[in-house]
């Protein structure tokens, strides 16, 4: 569906999607008591934090309950996102087919239709649940959970089909409906869905959750409204909001010198042509007289692909992405601390402007082009806006950081019964202008492994090896977070599935960095393609699969020996790595090796006459030289 087919989304005080509420300028909005303002933001993040608790504690399948792919949100009534620890999808959707004054108590409304999502679902394994609160039977906010299901139908297992043409092979698209209704759950529609997954007893058991955790949370929310009142609560939702812009405006994108800046980054395969460079390019404009100071440009984006690795993101104006980016920004924090603090809300949308290409593009698919592996993209863009930021701010961004990769077996368990496991995980993320990347991290914040123990219980395979991949990160001053190196022994016959890229292109390093090692994945020697669905694997064969690192920061010449030769200690580097990308010799037992001060000195000032004299800002790494036709990096690396 084209924006100009689409309903327009009219809320209770007659905004409409894509228009923006009176800005405040940034000041706390009048008649709002600072006490109060800070007991409901407290109640608001104590609500989100109990209904994912509740989820967690109730749901049935992997992915929700062990691996945490899931997130809450409370937005208000005008649909504006009011919590801000995590990101979350969108309420316009629902009151677009749904008017509010119609809503009941005990309503739910589900959908997971990537194109009538208004851009807040990716793909279709991830189901969302919607829960409207009510206050003297009005609407006046709203409770809403979405996650990342084992199976919703589609070509195969998982609903991810890594060469899908079309979204109608990825599985059961569903548009907003109500899924209860008054406090009844509609037993056809939870059937029809049930019937189309492979795994319909847990798909039926976390929908229960999420529904039953997001009434909880309606219940709690009504009860802060109920003690306050109305006009004080709403008072206090302007101010959270308003705040967040006014600090984001002053402490963050006043860091941005004025200007354009440009930069482009690449999804490397599709799963249905041959690999090559699916470029992301984002052109940041920064005028901070005006009052929406960034504006982000994504023309010269890439044709939409074959293969599944699209995202619709040009929907309701871009508010989606604007507030999945945001996050970035948070890097231009005076210290870390300060940065830990920055919630993420709808205070931040007044402040971006998007401008999209025309349809079509990788950014702007039409519908039904496919969709399930558009963390490709999704993701890729955080590390676009990190890189146009450290070109325009001489480097004070992190290098880059993993993404999201999904593997994992299928078959038939000991038992007979047919079984699924999938696991995200995780990578090292991007060496810093003050530290370290960190090894194993997440995006998807809360997000972890599925816990050894529970996986050997369940499923037929052994974990004979989890644990940090050696030499992963990228080299630099400060190094690159690890990836994971994890091996699995099958105990029966199954076949391997992975929707992963990286395993070409490298996180990239900058400002003399290094790029981090790719994703790669091995059975029994025989390496695979980031992009599989069925790749079988017999009893007592070996799956190793070794994560992405983080790219590094700075010229790992200029690293302290002392640091590298405790990396070595560590297992984190090896001896041959310590000498080759760090030029530090070490000397001393192998338990305990020491630099080898002399020795490194001589190294380091033989590999720097080796160091080419015009070195772009930004390392891709060997992968992009495969790609790009041997050009040695982009135009767009130069600074």
């Amino acid at each position: 569906m084209h924006d100009a087919d689409r309903p327009t989304i009219a809320d209770e005080r007659g905004t409409v999607s894509g228009e923006r509420p009176a800005s405040t300028g940034g000041r706390p909005t009048s008649g709002a008591d600072p006490v109060l303002v800070e007991i409901v933001e407290g109640t608001l993040t104590s609500v989100e934090m109990e209904v994912e608790t509740a989820i967690a504690r109730t749901a049935r399948s992997p992915m929700i309950r062990d691996a945490h792919d899931f997130r809450a949100g409370i937005h208000d009534v005008r649909l504006r996102k009011l919590t801000g620890r995590s990101y979350s999808a969108l309420v316009q959707p629902i009151v677009r087919d749904f008017p509010i004054d119609e809503m009941k108590p005990g309503d739910v409304f589900f959908h997971n239709d990537v194109y009538l999502s208004e851009g807040g679902i990716g793909h279709l394994p991830d189901l969302c649940v919607t829960v409207p609160v009510f206050h003297e039977g009005q609407v006046v906010a709203f409770v809403q959970a979405f996650g990342h299901h084992d199976d919703i139908g589609g070509a195969v297992p998982g609903s991810m089909p890594s060469n899908a043409r079309s979204v109608f092979e990825e599985g059961l698209m569903v548009p907003p409906i109500k899924l209860w209704d008054e406090g009844v759950p509609n037993r056809a529609a939870l059937t029809i869905m049930t019937r189309n997954s492979r795994m319909p007893d847990s798909l039926a058991g976390d929908l229960d959750a999420e529904c039953s955790a997001c009434l909880m949370g309606a219940r709690r929310l009504g009860e802060l409204f109920d003690r306050y009142g109305r006009e004080a609560v709403e008072a206090c939702f302007d101010a959270i909001i308003s705040n967040t812009t006014e600090t984001f405006r002053r402490e963050l994108l006043a860091k941005i010198p004025e200007g354009t800046h440009v930069w482009e980054d690449y999804a490397e395969h599709d799963g249905v042509d041959a690999p090559r460079l699916h470029t992301q390019r984002m052109t940041l404009t920064v005028d901070h007289s005006v009052p929406v100071p960034l504006v982000i440009d994504f023309t010269g984006t890439s044709p939409q692909a074959k293969g599944p690795i699209n995202h619709a993101g040009d929907y309701a104006d871009g508010v989606f992405l604007k507030k999945w980016l945001a996050p970035i920004l948070r890097n231009l924090a005076d210290t870390p601390e300060r940065m830990a603090e920055l919630d993420v809300n709808e205070g931040v949308v007044p402040l971006i402007e998007m401008r999209f290409p025309e349809k079509g593009t990788l950014l702007t698919p039409i519908f039904p082009a496919p969709t399930n592996a558009r963390t490709f993209v999704i993701l890729r863009l955080l590390g676009v806006l990190a890189g146009v930021l450290a070109k325009a701010t001489g480097g004070r961004m992190p290098a880059d950081q993993e993404t999201i990769r999904y593997t994992g077996v299928y078959g038939d368990g000991l038992d007979g019964t047919p079984y699924l496991m999938r696991e995200v995980l995780g990578g090292g993320s991007g060496g810093r202008w003050y530290a370290d990347g960190e090894d194993t991290i997440h995006v998807v914040p809360d997000s972890r492994n599925i816990p050894v123990e529970f996986a050997e219980s369940r499923w037929p395979f052994r974990v004979e090896r989890l644990g940090l991949a050696r030499d992963s990160g990228g080299p630099g001053l400060y190094r690159g977070g690890l990836g994971y190196d994890k091996h699995l022994r099958m105990l029966r016959d199954a076949s391997f599935m992975s929707i992963a890229d990286r395993s070409i292109l490298s996180c990239w390093g900058v400002n003399g960095g290094r790029a981090g090692r790719p994703f790669v994945v091995e059975i029994e020697g025989k390496e695979m393609e980031g992009l599989v669905d069925d790749s079988p694997v017999r009893a007592g064969e070996i799956i190793r699969v070794r994560t992405t690192g983080g790219g590094g920061w700075g010229s790992p010449l200029d690293r302290d020996p002392a640091l590298v030769a405790a990396d070595v200690r560590d297992g984190k580097v090896s001896p041959e790595g310590a000498r080759d990308d760090y030029g530090v010799v070490l000397s001393g037992a192998p338990d305990d090796p020491q630099a080898d001060t002399e020795a490194t000195e001589a190294r380091r000032a033989e590999l720097r006459t080796l160091a080419p004299a015009d070195a772009p800002f930004f390392d891709r790494g060997p992968g992009f030289p495969t790609l790009s036709g041997g050009l040695p990096y982009a135009e767009v690396d130069l600074v």
